[in-house]
């Protein structure tokens, strides 16, 4: 498998997963149609996210509610404040909208344009062990890495993304939770949804075509992270259509997450607050 991953043969590969079903599996005029169905999706899908995933959207929300006019909203936002869990709520609205736009949206356009479960669309298991070392392979430099720039200033500022993550164990374990049920909801849309879905209309391709909004999420971040995306996203989607899973893309993306959430509370000496409440 390592051999098969590497540079020179990526062609080689993409080669012999169009060769097998379901690839190039409709007529041109299915193909057209289902092509047309998932991108309009994913589209949506990333609108919304985009613009909508914010604790200021929520708090603009809160405040426009009929219910919570004038004091009142203020009132609640008080309350929401005092209870020194405001940002982690405001973590909650944008896991809320990752689950949306990454698998509801998905799910109501396979199951009633499509007419298609969302269980076959990479949330079994499948063939996930066979492939361990391409997963294997894809994270060890990014592990590495992680523990080079763990000393620097910049890195300590900004994981883990919710800055009370150190203060207990509830707070450690209900920011991971939200964090990580955010990758899984990633991983479905781009490496099981898009992946899966546009495979039977255009093959192997349908790997390029995910790359391409799946580097748009990242130009938020620094260039080498989005640069970076580009043959990460590559590779998770090769694995993803050899393994007919989304679950090794599962576990890279949480591996990565965990490592460097924990590198960050550990060098600023915060991570006796989570395992050694006592």
């Amino acid at each position: 498998m390592l051999t098969k991953l590497h540079p020179r043969n990526i062609l080689v590969v993409l080669d012999e997963i169009d060769a097998q079903a379901p690839s190039y599996s409709l007529e041109r005029k299915a193909a057209l149609r289902r092509v047309f169905t998932i991108l309009a999706c994913t589209c949506v899908s990333l609108l919304l996210i985009h613009y909508l995933k914010f604790s200021s959207v929520m708090v603009a929300a809160l405040r426009d509610l009929s219910l919570f006019q004038g004091e009142q909203a203020h009132f609640w936002l008080r309350k929401l404040q005092a209870t020194g869990f405001a940002e982690l709520f405001g973590y909650l609205w944008w896991t809320f909208w990752h689950v949306v736009g990454y698998v509801l949206l998905p799910w109501l356009v396979l199951r009633v344009t499509l007419k298609e479960k969302l269980i076959d669309y990479g949330w079994r298991w499948q063939a996930t062990a066979q492939h361990w070392q391409g997963y294997v392979l894809l994270i060890s430099p990014i592990l590495f890495f992680i523990f080079l720039v763990s000393f620097r200033e910049d890195f300590l500022k900004h994981y883990p993304f919710y800055d009370l993550a150190g203060r207990s164990w509830f707070d450690f374990l209900a920011w991971e939770f939200l964090y990580l049920l955010q990758f899984v909801c990633l991983e479905f849309f781009f490496r099981g949804f898009i992946v899966q879905g546009l495979r039977p209309a255009i093959g192997a391709n349908a790997v390029w075509v995910m790359c391409v909004p799946y580097l748009m999420i990242h130009f938020p971040k620094l260039w080498p992270e989005a640069t970076g995306a580009i043959l990460f996203g590559l590779f998770l989607g090769i694995l993803a259509l050899r393994s007919r899973s989304i679950w090794g893309g599962v576990a890279v993306h949480a591996g990565i997450a965990l490592t460097m959430d924990i590198a960050s509370l550990l060098r600023q000496d915060k991570i006796p607050a989570v395992f050694w409440p006592f």
